[in-house]
């Protein structure tokens, strides 16, 4: 009878504690949703497997009129910014009040959660500060040859798997994750690696743990952007990242190789050996040294595991954003034959001019297939920008207070494909972008973030995506194919196309240039 009793009145504060939960926007006279599901609020769909959580956001975004309203995100209340000019003041006029992103992360017993995505505060400002000179132009441009030299390797398997004359099927996108794999596997760990002809490689299979799209990394990716406590009592009770444990044993090999064999390549990791032992990353192009600065106590405030940190934020950002930009273009392109062959013509005209030889410098003389990513960028956008209310912030023009500590959310995929701010939003149109005649409204625009959390490698992933085009367009030729969507994989937080992206390819009889 008595634990009959301790049941009924455990059920009932349980009841009490959601139904108040789910009463918070409306004991503010804060704008809101009136058929709030309880106790998923808008992420029910998500719940009930039948959606993405970006295309759950998408769906509140549609759903919802006003410029911001409250949300339920499972039983946090959040607020959803629909405005984009009071999404860009949020981001960056009033930064201030909003510069924490709000995801996992434990400075103190979790180093390896310490990324420039995840950290806070003045923390994040000192990363950031340090490390945005290793994406300079300069920089860049001296990691573009190894990049080059996957995109062969790229065009090597393609014509493995190709036939000889005719046509044949393939999945552009695990091709070019693939391809992002290797760029990342080289570029950012310093590995010699070609998944295209090893594709059981100890590097491509670890990472392949973190991509697959099943249940269980979905929930987690909600998790972190949605109950970082749950993450971090996890952490304690010993889960841990296999997938970020294994990259750092990897970096720990390759950096004391390096050091023992007074290796120096250029590349990302000696920049980040460079500031492990030096306290900074020099803005002297030429120096990629790592010699240790004895004169100073900086050296070790950049651990191996905040290395490992970076590494693994690296890899997660920059493979899917660059395969993802690359795949849906030429997918998108293939539907378009006059855009087709705009890029193809831009394609065999630069490399003409150079000889038949890609550069970096020849990568940037190619403005239309600038134009062909920024619009890719803008109808498959990562879904939302995340940020947490640090002090307590009046919504401008209202009495409207948003309380300390309250999730932000950015619907882009919402703003990306509303007809108020870009004409026929399903369309693709590269020529919306064009810089003497412009037709969208810019405020709208934000696939990398805006203000100073933008994505610090948005030039590398631009660069990387933009190569593999012309790897694609240079050496194969497209087919053709009639209109159509992805499909978005249901078990994600960003946009997984389900099935993969399927484009039909065929050999070139003269590779253009």
């Amino acid at each position: 009878m008595i634990a009959l009793l301790l049941f009924l009145l455990l059920g009932t504060l349980l009841f009490w504690f959601i139904k108040h939960q789910y009463s918070y926007w409306n004991r503010r006279n804060f704008p809101c949703d009136p058929d709030t599901n309880i106790p998923c609020g808008c992420l029910t769909s998500v719940v009930k497997h039948e959606k993405s959580m970006g295309v759950a956001l998408y769906d509140a975004y549609v759903k919802a009129k006003s410029p911001f309203i409250g949300i339920y995100l499972l039983f946090r209340p959040a607020v959803m910014i629909r405005d984009a000019e009071l999404a860009r003041q949020i981001l960056i006029q009033d930064f201030t009040s909003f510069h924490d992103r709000g995801v996992y992360v434990d400075e103190k017993r979790d180093r390896m959660s310490c990324n420039l995505f995840s950290l806070r505060g003045q923390s994040w400002r000192t990363l950031r500060q340090k490390l945005t000179p290793t994406f300079s132009s300069s920089k860049l441009k001296a990691m573009f040859h190894t990049s080059d030299d996957i995109g062969d390797k790229m065009v090597e398997h393609l014509n493995k798997i190709l036939p000889d004359e005719g046509r044949a099927e393939v999945d552009i996108k695990e091709i070019l994750v693939t391809y992002a794999i290797d760029i990342i596997g080289s570029v950012i760990f310093g590995l010699d690696i070609n998944s295209f002809e090893d594709p059981k490689n100890k590097f491509r299979c670890l990472v392949h743990q973190a991509r697959r799209n099943n249940l269980i990394n979905a929930n987690i990716g909600m998790l972190i952007f949605l109950c970082p406590s749950i993450i971090k009592y996890l952490v304690r009770l010993g889960f841990k990242n296999k997938t970020a444990v294994g990259l750092r044993e990897i970096l720990k090999d390759t950096i004391e190789y390096r050091e023992k064999h007074n290796i120096i390549r250029k590349d990302m990791l000696q920049l980040m050996m460079q500031l492990r032992n030096t306290g900074k990353i020099a803005e002297d192009d030429d120096n990629w040294s790592t010699k240790a600065n004895t004169t100073t106590g900086e050296e070790n405030e950049f651990t191996l595991d905040d290395i490992a940190a970076q590494g693994f934020i690296f890899y997660i950002a920059g493979q899917e954003t660059t395969s993802s930009a690359a795949a849906f273009t030429i997918f998108e392109l293939a539907q378009y034959p006059d855009l087709l062959a705009r890029a193809q013509n831009e394609v065999q005209e630069v490399l003409a001019r150079h000889n038949g030889q890609l550069s970096y410098d020849a990568l940037q003389e190619m403005p239309f297939l600038d134009l062909c990513l920024q619009e890719t960028n803008r109808k498959y956008p990562f879904p939302f920008l995340s940020r947490e209310c640090t002090r307590d912030y009046t919504i401008p023009g209202t009495k409207h207070v948003i309380e300390k500590g309250t999730p932000i959310v950015v619907p882009l995929l919402g703003i990306h494909r509303d007809p108020q701010y870009f004409t026929n939003p399903m369309i693709y149109d590269p020529d919306r972008f064009s810089p003497s005649n412009p037709n969208y409204n810019a405020n709208a625009y934000m696939p990398f973030g805006v203000g100073p959390r933008q994505c610090i490698a948005l030039r590398m992933g631009k660069i990387n995506s933009k190569l593999s085009l012309v790897k694609i367009l240079q050496n194969f030729d497209v087919e053709v194919m009639s209109k159509r969507e992805i499909i978005i994989d249901n078990h994600s937080v960003g946009i997984q196309p389900k099935g993969g992206v399927k484009v039909r390819l065929s050999k070139k009889e003269k590779p253009c240039y």
